[in-house]
């Protein structure tokens, strides 16, 4: 583990995004850049110091979930509001809402190539929302569907990512792919554990929750690793893939610190701070 002389988040880290450049965290309503090169821990409020129009901060019990989206050079950020929030990061103005949600935002993701953001919350639904408009283009109620309906453990969405027209998330619903053209489920994995995090890499589907592992699932569905990771809860993993140099995979959860895999096949060291 490598240990590093800055204070940090006090508590369980909820989302991460990386960049080129830097690895930005979210965790008790605050928001952290860390650059890669030299991990130097920074505030938002050092980095993003102009006033957004309705106030100089958001004012939720938790940020959830970011996700950077950079045709529009914006972060896009959401949680216990039930809102997702849309931050210029040339100005650090907040510019847009997308209101719907009646519980919790728990995860986000990205279609890019039309210009839409899916949502997963703790009412049960993954909504789709049209970025240019600021408006919704769908509602899909997971739980109703029986083949991916797990009761005993509620009805909440806590992850999901997108690839074109297919779609994987999971929560008290069990960790599903979809094709989102025929809002059809195609795919359910065999992980009997509450889902976190989920994302599309390469060929295989990752994902993480309720236990102290990253899983390597292949498309059809079966599981094809699990690594082992230190917290005992995941809440979060990112993959910087926009660096050649600094590409790693990071996870983070239910500890104060962030495991960083090299090859992701293992954990190389984990990131401590003091």
């Amino acid at each position: 583990m490598e240990k590093l002389p800055y204070s940090a988040h006090s508590g369980a880290i909820y989302a991460m995004v990386s960049t080129d450049r830097q690895l930005l965290s979210a965790g008790n309503g605050e928001v952290k850049a860390w650059n890669w090169s030299e991990i130097v821990k920074k505030s938002c409020k050092e980095a993003w110091s102009r006033r957004p129009p309705y106030g100089s901060r958001l004012e939720v019990p938790e940020i959830n979930s970011l996700q950077l989206n950079l045709k529009d050079n914006s972060l896009l950020m959401a949680g216990g509001d039930c809102v997702i929030h849309m931050m210029d990061l040339e100005t650090g103005a907040f510019t847009r809402e997308f209101q719907g949600h009646t519980d919790y935002i728990h995860c986000l993701a990205l279609r890019e190539q039309l210009r839409e953001c899916l949502s997963g919350s703790e009412d049960g639904t993954v909504r789709l929302w049209d970025l240019r408009i600021g408006g919704q283009v769908q509602s899909i109620d997971v739980h109703k569907y029986e083949e991916c309906s797990r009761p005993q453990n509620g009805k909440w969405i806590s992850c999901l990512a997108t690839d074109s027209d297919w779609m994987v998330c999971g929560g008290g619903p069990a960790l599903t792919l979809w094709h989102l053209r025929s809002v059809t489920p195609t795919t359910i994995f065999p992980l009997p554990q509450c889902q976190q995090q989920a994302m599309f890499y390469q060929d295989l589907i990752l994902s993480a929750g309720y236990s102290p592992t990253i899983n390597h699932l292949q498309i059809s569905g079966e599981v094809k690793a699990q690594i082992p990771c230190l917290p005992r809860c995941v809440h979060s993993i990112s993959i910087n893939e926009r660096s050649a140099e600094h590409k790693v995979l990071t996870a983070a959860g239910s500890s104060h610190f962030i495991d960083v895999f090299t090859n992701f096949g293992y954990r190389a060291f984990s990131l401590i701070f003091t």
